[in-house]
């Protein structure tokens, strides 16, 4: 039934689901469009960060560990795997590099499902996150909440990296031009590992801070990782400040569709997608860096 109070808890659902995309996506756009490398694992990473960081909050019972533990662990778990597979696959065709990552994503899944199951797991939030909040205008969980502002602060986090650090500036000249930046002394390929691993970390992190409102199982990173391509299309490949906009926009799209039908969730948001591709090729606001 649509009211004022239902359309007001989807826009926030909606705000908190496109600020985690935001960051999802992030990482997603920032790896392609430096590294050229379309990840199909990042949806496994995803995952992957979720389950590092419930087996961190198993053993020590405080999230706040989990999280740090999380993002730890998959940024060297990027790292490594960008020296250990993807640097051999930076001049192979497109196809190539789909077709590995796809093929990573799937041995992550299966393995963590061998290990732990196929049953979902969960990390409760912490302690004075629990029960809901008054804003005054409608009643809100409170974790929830918390989630909007730890994403937000990521991405700026994030955003300082990239546009207020050199290895930012680095890691955004390589988008524009890698080859320039190799001319210049520049050991490109540092930077390419130490960006796929912040992509890692990224996926990572959204994983462990998403836990406590979505069950963590082998499988929960499958439609993320379709949402966040439409992301990254919607909002311009290469672009972070796009992966922000489209971010926000799928999650809006997905959750005020939900309060008609969600079934058609999915489908509105790919309209959105292909009307972008018709009348922005490039993304809302992509860059030419990378065709």
């Amino acid at each position: 039934m649509l009211n004022w109070d239902n359309f007001l808890a989807q826009l926030f659902n909606g705000l908190v689901l496109g600020s985690l995309l935001a960051l999802i996506s992030s990482g997603l756009t920032i790896i392609y469009g430096t590294l050229g490398v379309l990840n199909l694992a990042h949806g496994a990473m995803f995952m992957l960060g979720g389950y590092a960081g419930w087996l961190a909050f198993d053993h020590s019972g405080s999230f706040v560990v989990a999280v740090l533990a999380g993002s730890l662990f998959m940024l060297v778990f990027g790292v490594v795997m960008e020296r250990v597979v993807i640097r051999f696959f930076y001049e192979r065709p497109p196809e190539d590099q789909l077709l590995v990552t796809f093929g990573l994503g799937i041995v992550m899944v299966e393995a963590v499902r061998f290990f732990f199951g196929s049953e979902s797991q969960r990390v409760p939030p912490p302690a004075p996150l629990l029960g809901i909040t008054n804003l005054g205008f409608m009643i809100y969980p409170t974790y929830r909440l918390a989630l909007l502002g730890i994403v937000v602060v990521a991405l700026v986090a994030l955003y300082l990296v990239l546009y207020r650090t050199r290895i930012g500036m680095i890691v955004r000249a390589g988008i524009e031009d890698a080859v320039m930046v190799d001319s210049l002394g520049i050991d490109v390929q540092r930077i390419f590992m130490l960006v796929f691993g912040i992509g890692a970390m990224a996926a990572g992190f959204a994983g462990i801070v998403n836990a406590p409102v979505v069950s963590i199982a082998p499988d929960v990173g499958d439609p993320i990782l379709v949402q966040a391509f439409v992301v990254v299309v919607i909002g311009g490949v290469g672009s972070f400040p796009g992966a922000i906009l489209g971010g926000l926009i799928a999650g809006e799209i997905i959750s005020l569709t939900s309060i008609v039908d969600p079934a058609y969730s999915y489908v509105m948001l790919f309209v959105a997608m292909t009307l972008v591709l018709v009348f922005r090729p490039r993304g809302l606001l992509g860059v030419a860096g990378r065709d």
